[in-house]
């Protein structure tokens, strides 16, 4: 095994690393270092989340930096601000006994004027979301003309979330002769995509094998009815008494709810998700990290780049829609070469993702039967007894209190003083499974349900309380959720919320509360994306016609009908021709005038 010195890393950055615990180089520094300190090629590195990515493209980013010249000359673009601190920090800690070197790090969510103020003052390395730094480069502070190195750590997640078109600008601001360095946990068609794009005659780096799952993490999958995956979820966590995990699930408002459920049965849980302020999100993460709390509730977006020690279990409430969401999960667990549990909890149509994962990672997944209550009573008796034994006693510090203490359990002998103890610490949980509800056994379908063809995907309804809307975007266009969230995001106001998405080829569909359908169809019809017109229907109504029935041409209202309802269009509508087949306003291009 390699030392960093083998490797070529320099004194003062040794020195640095040293402190921080670094022995030897991990195999992705191992194989990314040394390249990226003799060659100034253009590098994809594919790793697994975990493996010490940050040092294997900051090392050699420091390395390169010239301190004589007080100006931004790397950047560094991560998907979310925790990814985006974590990183800040950590350069700044390999670059402690470097001089001259400065680290900024900006991103949405908080008040950007010290930002601003810092930049002004001149950083060598920025560490950016990409949203916030287009912002500041429009405001004429982030200036990118001498970035020589730039970094997309976690591209795929980047490229998922809806960033193309602000690391599109991003790239057309940088210099001819810059390098660029792509980190990914997997290889999806989109970062192949940007790398044709925008890498030229570039290296590609795997450290083990493309789009695998981490060798150290066990994938297990729990198959319940649909009814009983919170009852299961409970069992799971009460069969692991040392459970120390984050339990993923796919919305703000499921996270929210399983949650409250964990904390009002007593769980040490906590929820993490787009709707909490940054200081509540802040302090969350804060007393996870620190091992404050037990079980961290989280959306996927919310959980990325939350880097935890000695995470035992990553908990899947439902599998997510994509592979790449799924490996970036399990990823979080298992890390640095220790071991770890990836469990999902899934109902009968899912099981055909389970082998749509298995086949992309390379790993088979263990089918588990959910823990008898025998079975857990028993495991959180050996806790108890375990912890009873294992307690520190300072005789010195309870001397003074030893009289009053056997003259209180004189006559209670030691067989029923334990009797006591144990039952004290144990007994909510004998109270709980004598009369817990039984998890029904899943009747296995004869044939195993296949993903959804497009043409099953039009004919979808929407769940209760929600209206099933249609845009015209696809997959052709790059819109993939992140990208449809990002989009709501930015023209709807707030953080809308969403339920199925349904992504087609050219079109797509996806579900919105009711009382939201309206404004939704409204702010998103007329705007551009990509050079395209959007339009954004209701979907039973504007989006197809009703089955056995053809759709009718739109009429234009009568003169005066016309007029009215054109006095009550919004005002940024007012003077353009409306399209009436909506409850709501919808723009549709002008007619051209024949000649």
């Amino acid at each position: 095994m390699k030392t960093f010195e083998e490797l070529g890393v320099c004194e003062s950055i040794r020195k640095a690393i040293d402190e921080l615990g670094f022995v030897h180089p991990m195999p992705v520094q191992e194989a990314v270092i040394p390249y990226l300190l003799a060659n100034e090629k253009d590098v994809i590195a594919l790793a697994q989340t975990g493996t010490g990515k940050t040092a294997a493209f900051g090392i050699p980013l420091l390395e390169r930096i010239d301190t004589s010249r007080r100006e931004t000359q790397a950047l560094v673009l991560s998907p979310t601000r925790e990814l985006c601190l974590q990183i800040a920090d950590d350069l700044r800690d390999f670059a402690k006994y470097m001089d001259g070197v400065h680290v900024e790090a900006v991103y949405g969510g908080a008040a950007i004027e010290p930002q601003m103020r810092a930049l002004k003052k001149g950083v060598e390395i920025i560490v950016a979301t990409p949203g916030r730094l287009v912002d500041l480069m429009h405001r004429g502070y982030a200036k990118l003309e001498q970035v020589t190195n730039i970094v997309l750590d976690e591209a795929d997640e980047m490229l998922n979330m809806g960033f193309s078109d602000s690391i599109n600008e991003i790239f057309e601001s940088l210099s001819e002769d810059h390098h660029t360095l792509m980190f990914s946990a997997t290889m999806s068609k989109e970062v192949e995509r940007v790398a044709k794009k925008y890498l030229h005659d570039y290296e590609e780096i795997v450290v083990g094998s493309r789009n695998e799952g981490a060798e150290s993490v066990n994938h297990i999958y729990y198959m319940v009815n649909a009814k009983d995956k919170y009852l299961a979820l409970k069992r799971i966590v009460d069969y692991y008494p040392r459970i120390f995990a984050i339990i993923f699930c796919r919305t703000k408002v499921e996270t929210q709810e399983v949650a409250d459920k964990l904390i009002k049965d007593g769980y040490n849980a906590e929820s993490l998700h787009g709707d909490l302020s940054q200081q509540q999100r802040d302090l969350t993460m804060q007393k996870f990290r620190n091992h404050l709390t037990q079980l961290l509730v989280a959306t996927d977006v919310a959980a990325r780049g939350l880097d935890v020690d000695d995470l035992t279990h990553v908990i899947n409430f439902g599998l997510p829609d994509d592979i790449e969401s799924y490996t970036h999960r399990s990823g979080r667990t298992g890390r640095a070469g220790k071991k770890g549990t990836s469990i999902s909890i899934v109902h009968s149509r899912e099981k055909f993702k389970i082998r749509n994962i298995e086949k992309i990672i390379c790993k088979e997944f263990v089918k588990a039967e959910i823990p008898s209550a025998e079975e857990i009573c028993k495991k959180q008796l050996y806790k108890v007894m375990d912890q009873i034994v294992k307690t520190d006693v300072d005789d010195e510090e309870i001397a003074p209190f030893m009289q009053d203490i056997n003259r209180y359990f004189e006559y209670i002998d030691k067989e029923e003083l334990i009797k006591k103890i144990v039952s004290l610490e144990f007994g909510k949980f004998l109270a709980y499974y004598a009369e817990a509800p039984e998890i029904e056994a899943v009747v296995p379908d004869k044939k195993e349900k296949k993903p959804q063809s497009d043409k099953q995907k039009l004919q979808n309804k929407a769940q209760k309380g929600y209206r099933r809307l249609f845009i015209n975007l696809g997959k052709r266009d790059g819109f993939y959720p992140g990208e449809l969230m990002q989009t709501l995001n930015r023209f709807v106001g707030g953080r809308q919320e969403v339920g199925h998405i349904d992504l087609l080829d050219t079109i797509s569909y996806f579900e919105v509360p009711e009382k939201d359908a309206k404004k939704v169809m409204i702010q998103l019809t007329g705007i551009r994306h990509k050079g395209r017109t959007v339009r954004c229907n209701d979907a039973d109504e504007g989006g197809k016609a009703p089955e056995g029935k053809k759709p009718s041409k739109q009429r234009r209202p009568k003169k005066d009908n016309w007029r009215e309802l054109m006095n009550k269009a919004p005002k940024d509508l007012k003077g353009k021709e409306p399209d009436f087949s909506e409850e709501g306003w919808a723009m549709r291009k002008p007619r051209k005038k024949k000649k």
